[in-house]
């Protein structure tokens, strides 16, 4: 685990006033993803790209084209035709129910995840609003070609469909850990999550952030954030959280932490015995 995230100085705000950026033109670049040598998926970053086939991975390159995500970036908009599905190599994306002017976020996804994957469960419209929190990379497929090669590389689906799976509980638990469990644990358990998602230990986020999409006042979340420093849990300093004693911030974390970063190393177990 790194002690660092890319583009750290690009932060996040979360801000009412803030300007979404709608995923496309300039930050799509030119060249395509090469052809796999015998060695490629050891270059491949996100968990489930890696974990296909190398005639699997060579069948995607065809179709994929790599994304520079910048903050604030949407990549998908609730009731909005899905257009493409995005591998991430790296970042974080924040997806989130938008309903009545009020923001709930129901997952993290970082580089062992996919976006707009639950256009697998059918329907190419979104229910949810994906955001770019913390910049990074990815490589985007059309949906209509993801489901040409589905039909075509079974493997292809399943493995999807594992990671789907996963993310499904995790937007079902983060739910119930809504009403069901207090600040602090919920405070830990995002932190923990996040961490996991980027493979970093250093998360660029606000406590305007972390209020807004976890719907607790802003004093309770820099209340709780206080007493984690005083516990050496982890250092503040502005806009950025950096992780001191990991084991023990995971102790402060709520039962959901541990079922939901549990579905995705059984995920990413299933998917790496799959072949």
């Amino acid at each position: 685990m790194t002690n660092d995230v890319s583009g750290t100085l690009d932060m996040f705000d979360s801000s009412a006033d803030s300007t979404f950026v709608r995923a496309g033109g300039p930050q799509i670049t030119s060249h395509r993803f090469n052809a796999p040598r015998s060695d490629t998926r050891f270059f491949v970053k996100n968990a489930i790209l890696a974990a296909l086939s190398l005639q699997d991975l060579a069948a995607m390159g065809e179709f994929l084209e790599p994304v520079v995500m910048n903050a604030r970036m949407l990549l998908q908009e609730p009731k909005r035709h899905l257009a493409h599905v995005y591998f991430l190599e790296s970042g974080l994306i924040s997806l989130r129910i938008v309903a009545a002017g009020c923001i709930l976020e129901t997952a993290i996804i970082g580089s062992q995840g996919v976006v707009g994957a639950t256009a697998l469960l059918g329907g190419h419209v979104s229910t949810y609003q994906a955001v770019v929190l913390f910049p990074g990379r990815a490589h985007r497929i059309r949906v209509d070609d993801l489901y040409r090669l589905m039909g075509k590389r079974p493997e292809i689906r399943e493995h999807l469909l594992r990671y789907v799976q996963a993310l499904s509980l995790h937007c079902a638990q983060t739910g119930l850990c809504g009403v069901r469990h207090d600040r602090e644990k919920r405070l830990a358990s995002w932190i923990c999550l996040a961490s996991d998602a980027v493979d970093a230990n250093v998360l660029p986020v606000t406590h305007e952030y972390l209020s807004s999409v976890l719907g607790l006042r802003r004093a309770g979340v820099t209340e709780t954030l206080n007493r984690f420093e005083e516990q050496h849990l982890i250092r503040k300093t502005r806009g950025v959280i950096q992780i001191g004693e990991r084991r023990c911030l995971e102790q402060k974390a709520c039962s959901c932490y541990k079922l939901i970063s549990g579905a995705y190393a059984a995920t990413a177990l299933s998917i790496s015995h799959f072949d």
